[in-house]
């Protein structure tokens, strides 16, 4: 397992660095991964917080991005298909100020597995919600901070045999 993040995490630095370096700037961290569940780290560094100490309400929205999309280009390289995704619209609470280190978890795997399956039957392009919980364990435990319910948006296409 432990080869298998150290893995996601490198493909999640090379994806950042070259397609959104904004995400490899916050140094997001991916420390759990499985068919269900994504659990994603961000620090709380000058990097990350505003002007009251806490992260950052675009940072948040980074770690809630990811954690609701990793796991879609995971699953897609995994089963040798081509997914494209993007998010429709986001919906966010804030609870209470983030003031360490947060913790992003979606637990919907089996949503985008769905939604991969029901793409390549159709063809057609499969819009979901999908939920994150953003905690600060340090100092609050498992007491979410803010929760984030994003519309995924998913085609996939088989891969072309190369000649």
């Amino acid at each position: 397992m432990a080869n298998s993040l150290r893995k996601a995490n490198w493909g999640l630095k090379l994806f950042a660095w070259r397609y959104i370096p904004l995400i490899g700037f916050c140094s997001p961290k991916i420390v759990r991964m499985d068919s269900k569940t994504l659990e994603v780290t961000m620090p709380h560094s000058w990097r990350t917080k505003n002007h009251l100490g806490s992260i950052y309400f675009g940072a948040l929205a980074i770690g809630a991005d990811l954690a609701g999309a990793f796991l879609v280009f995971s699953k897609a390289k995994a089963r040798g298909v081509n997914a494209n995704f993007a998010f429709k619209d986001v919906e966010g609470h804030f609870l209470k100020r983030p003031e360490a280190t947060v913790h992003f978890s979606s637990h919907d795997g089996d949503i985008i597995d769905a939604m991969i399956d029901e793409s390549l039957a159709t063809g057609e392009r499969i819009n979901k919600p999908v939920s994150v919980v953003v905690t600060c364990p340090s100092l609050h435990g498992d007491e979410p901070m803010a929760t984030f319910t994003l519309t995924l948006s998913v085609k996939a296409k088989t891969k072309k045999a190369k000649s």
